[in-house]
């Protein structure tokens, strides 16, 4: 009995199949690998980001920690803010420009979008505040605590003004 056309096929088509699945593999592993360099952002702390030193210009970062104290300046009365952020071992001098968040003060906690500049400052193009979801409202009937209110407003003061 000699071998047919017809059941070469099941065979051939099989090895066309594995073949297939192997190349779109390859291709999707190629895109994966070739783009992620372009889409990560790394989180650090300000020692962190003195510790990886030149390895930090140009790439995307998210720097978080406090506001250090009486650092918080804008220029020129302009849009500019300048600040430091400290995790109480390294500080980072950050240029952020447009407003800041109505709750930015010092001592605050910060997370700041940017890079890292050769002229050894952070430059940010996005900032966030970090802020604690301990607010309850009071209950029906109940008595608002002014100073426990006036107290959770501390620093926002000086916040507004330019």
């Amino acid at each position: 009995m000699s071998t047919t056309p017809e059941l070469e096929r099941p065979a051939h088509r099989k090895r066309l199949a594995i073949v297939a699945v192997g190349v779109a593999g390859a291709v999707l592993l190629l895109i994966m690998i070739g783009g992620i360099g372009d889409n990560l952002v790394y989180y650090w702390g300000p020692t962190e980001l003195r510790a990886a030193g030149t390895q930090a210009y140009g790439a995307t970062i998210r720097l978080g920690g406090l506001v250090a104290r009486s650092s918080v300046r804008y220029v020129n009365d302009s849009s500019l803010l300048e600040f430091d952020v400290t995790d109480a071992t390294t500080v980072v001098h950050v240029r952020s420009k447009g407003a800041a968040p109505q709750m930015f003060r010092e001592g605050i906690g910060v997370v700041v979008e940017g890079t890292m500049t050769p002229t050894d400052y952070f430059e940010s193009t996005r900032l966030m505040v970090k802020h604690g979801n301990d607010y309850q409202a009071p209950k029906d009937g109940e008595a608002v605590n002014a100073a426990t209110l006036m107290k959770s407003t501390e620093g926002l003061e000086s916040a507004g003004r330019r």
